[in-house]
């Protein structure tokens, strides 16, 4: 990752972009002190968007995952018919 001071990275801030989105993340650095982190749109939604969970890892996962699940009263439930043979 390739640090660029701000004055520099304002400076030619097209080029800038174009590192970040041919080379990966650009650091920004004011007074030597990391400040900041140019990335591409492409590793900004990558980053950003939720990845689908296997099974497995659903599962496994420590999260409640039944909030929100409805269980009806048990006396309401009436049972189900038996057909006679």
């Amino acid at each position: 990752m390739r640090e660029w001071p701000v004055q520099e990275a304002k400076a030619r801030f097209s080029e800038l972009v174009l590192e970040a989105e041919r080379h990966g993340p650009q650091m920004i650095t004011k007074r030597g002190v990391k400040a900041a982190v140019i990335v591409s749109a492409e590793e900004w939604e990558r980053l950003t968007t939720p990845r689908k969970r296997n099974a497995i890892e659903v599962l496994m996962a420590p999260e409640a995952r039944f909030d929100d699940l409805q269980i009806p009263d048990r006396k309401a439930y009436r049972g189900r018919r038996i057909p006679r043979l």
